[in-house]
């Protein structure tokens, strides 16, 4: 009897034989059964350049969010009269600033959910 399902026709699978054992696949990194890896120790290696990350990583995580000593000398220039605002300068940057953002993958579009409510913002 031949039945097709799929576009598949029976007569082209090869049969299984139920009296033989199942073999495991072997793991691809040691070659031994999986059995065998649950027994054995496994060791981490960090390279150098991971250590290196972490370090700096932590190191930026110390940082203080605010440089107290620019907020201090701006505070003191501000206060002398001798702080000069660039309009053009602040402009331009917001504009980069929105250039930038406007390149961002936009969360609330992405999941389906506006925060504005106003889809084609």
């Amino acid at each position: 009897m031949s039945s097709k399902i799929s576009g598949i026709d029976s007569s082209q699978v090869a049969s299984v034989d139920a009296s033989r054992a199942a073999q495991r696949p072997q793991d691809a990194a040691g070659g031994g059964s999986s059995a065998d890896n649950a027994n054995a120790s496994h060791d981490v290696q960090i390279t150098g350049t991971a250590r290196q990350l972490a370090d700096l990583d932590q190191r930026v995580r110390d940082l203080p969010v605010v440089n107290d000593t620019l907020v201090n000398r701006i505070r003191q220039s501000i206060e002398q009269g001798k702080y000069a605002v660039r309009p053009r300068h602040v402009a331009d940057q917001l504009m980069s600033l929105e250039r930038a953002l406007k390149n961002l993958p936009d969360s609330a579009e992405s999941d389906g959910s506006s925060e504005s409510g106003n889809p084609g913002k």
